[in-house]
């Protein structure tokens, strides 16, 4: 089984870059919960594969902008309530192909979520269970034996992502 997993092109896998979170006023407008860092990234992709309850919508982006906290958008063909009421909780992917090039040292959370982390003692720490984005850097909310730990994702705490080994290397004590 792993080992099918091994060939599939990276290619292929849709990368999931947020989920439609409610509604937003009375035209249609839908709240995004974006998984892009920064949240405003979501919009450059003016195409989104919406998936919910194993339906597939392919969707043209029409507007979009940051809105306090988050990001709210309108998709083409929703634009009144009742419309957008059915993409509510819809993930919102793009082909990977689509995805503009990273520069060094930024990743997709999507890429991120389910990397193990150790530390440079070779001490499993946990899982990456989610990324939280903090006024000043993104941490990493890591799952283990002993809960869940708070890590920043910023140097100097971060020695090395291999995302091919789904593996994050970081400075930290294991009973820290």
């Amino acid at each position: 089984m792993a080992h099918h997993q091994m060939n599939k092109k990276s290619t292929d896998s849709p990368v999931v870059l947020g989920r439609v979170s409610g509604l937003f006023g009375v035209r249609g407008w839908v709240k995004i919960h974006s998984h892009t860092s920064p949240r405003e990234n979501i919009l450059y992709y003016k195409r989104w594969n919406l998936s919910l309850d194993g339906k597939q919508l392919e969707v043209a982006l029409s507007q979009g902008h940051r809105q306090s906290k988050g990001i709210v958008a309108l998709i083409d063909g929703f634009n009144e309530r009742t419309a957008s009421e059915q993409l509510i909780g819809a993930e919102i992917s793009v082909g990977r192909d689509e995805l503009k090039s990273l520069k060094p040292g930024e990743y997709y959370w999507s890429d991120l979520i389910g990397c193990q982390v150790i530390n440079l003692e070779g001490e499993l720490l946990g899982e990456v269970e989610d990324m939280i984005e903090t006024g000043a850097n993104d941490v990493m909310v890591v799952k283990g034996e002993g809960g869940e730990r708070l890590l920043p994702f910023v140097d100097p705490w971060l020695v090395e992502v291999e995302l091919e080994k789904k593996r994050i290397t970081v400075e930290w004590e294991a009973d820290f």
